[in-house]
């Protein structure tokens, strides 16, 4: 009889370790997987928030040959970001499947365990019944042989009946928990529902969005000579932009650099010291040397130039236009729209080197240095700041001009020297 209680008492110590185990498991698995479909769900409305952006960027720009590539280039964001948001939704409906399998699984397990309990409960009041009458416990104290004994089986008595009441807890707990269970994959189920809902609602809209966007590529298709007489207007007047940037680079250079032969310069050559650059081009001082280091160290983590919400209408380099196989682009820089009223800002510390205006296309400009890189910011109808200023990260430079066909675009390039970098590589 004692080795039955110390059995029973093994096995019991062994489900006090096992069953919170399990349980701290299965909490770590679903709390991971919570964290999941958050992020999932942050992520989508994230996409939502900027299909939304684009949607009033592309009711305020009025179409027209000279912004119909930008048009088309909104389009084809939306349409992308339509399509994340789809892939997001499969993402958690398949969590969602996950969720509920696992949940099936608990389940059973707990009708399992339950079903053992009630058994076994069962059986112990069929033996209570049969051989746990008072006159028979009576009888199994007062027939032991001696008082030690006796006292052992009234404390094994006491035992069974502890054991038993500890039975029906675990029957009410295990019964709570199945409830709570039936209850939590039922918000699942409903909570699929709405995702299957969304998704079929969304995919409607991306549908509708791309035969917009197929719409505006027959439409441009139809505008080819238009558009390539605007492509070729505006690709001189990137020309123009370019041959105004350089030839300011080229006056700083020169105004910098000491005279050819001269003693300074040898000596500055052979010595390394303050005033000396280790390259052709723009002078450094000491403290220019290093706000390139600094400038250069944060490749990848500038904030973007422009203080609201943005869309990148036309990318950096000469590129094939994947739809338009008629059209060519070509951009030093990058163009930004955002929304009328929104100021252009610095994204690095530096030293306001020209402020100048461009007849066609670009409005005001302004350079600003840093060391031996330089940021460009054009298209502005204000200005807050001169030559010779300097400025820090994130410091208000001039309002953004909103042209004839409502779009708000700001032109924005980095170089080094009069190397052309590709803006995005450097934005965070």
């Amino acid at each position: 009889m004692n080795c039955i209680r110390s059995a029973f008492s093994i096995r019991n110590g062994l489900a006090a370790i096992l069953l919170p185990a399990c349980l701290f498991f299965s909490a770590a698995s679903v709390s991971g997987q919570t964290r999941v479909m958050k992020h999932l769900e942050e992520q989508r409305k994230s996409a939502l928030e900027e299909i939304e952006w684009t949607s009033r960027l592309l009711k305020e720009t009025r179409s027209s040959a000279q912004s119909s590539l930008n048009r088309l280039n909104l389009l084809a964001g939306q349409v992308a970001a339509r399509q994340q948001i789809l892939d997001l939704l499969n993402q958690e409906i398949t969590l969602m499947d996950r969720e509920i399998a696992g949940i099936n699984t608990e389940l059973n397990g707990l009708g399992e365990d339950l079903n053992a309990i009630r058994i076994k409960y069962a059986k112990s009041l069929q033996n209570i019944h049969v051989r746990h009458s008072i006159q028979y416990k009576w009888y199994f104290v007062l027939s032991a042989e001696t008082f030690t004994q006796s006292i052992r089986r009234m404390r094994y008595l006491r035992e069974y009946s502890d054991w038993q009441k500890r039975q029906v807890g675990l029957i009410i707990k295990k019964q709570t928990e199945i409830n709570l269970k039936q209850e939590e994959i039922a918000q699942a189920r409903t909570e699929k529902l709405s995702l299957l809902d969304i998704r079929g609602k969304e995919n409607s809209r991306l549908q509708a969005e791309e035969a917009e966007q197929k719409a505006e590529v027959r439409q441009l298709a139809q505008k080819q000579k238009d558009l390539q007489a605007e492509l070729k207007r505006k690709r001189k007047e990137a020309e123009a932009l370019d041959r105004q940037i350089e030839n300011l680079i080229n006056s700083e250079i020169d105004r910098t650099a000491a005279p050819a032969g001269s003693a300074s310069s040898t000596a500055a050559g052979k010595s390394g010291k303050e005033g000396a650059s280790p390259e052709a081009g723009f002078r450094e001082t000491k403290e220019e040397r290093q706000l390139s280091s600094n400038f250069a160290s944060n490749r990848g983590r500038l904030p973007y130039p422009l203080t609201g919400k943005y869309k990148i209408v036309s990318p950096f380099g000469e590129l094939q236009h994947p739809e338009l196989k008629h059209v060519r682009t070509y951009n030093s820089g990058i163009d930004i729209q955002t929304t009328a009223g929104i100021d252009a800002q610095a994204v690095f510390n530096g030293v306001v080197t020209a402020v100048f205006t461009v007849e066609a296309g670009y409005n005001h400009c302004i350079i600003i240095r840093h060391g031996k890189y330089l940021t460009v910011y054009g298209n502005l109808r204000a200005v807050y700041v001169k030559q010779g200023d300097k400025v820090s990260t994130r410091q208000k430079l001039g309002k953004i001009a909103t042209d004839i066909h409502n779009a708000t675009i700001l032109h924005f390039e980095i170089r080094r020297e009069k190397e052309k970098l590709n803006p995005r590589q450097w934005l965070n």
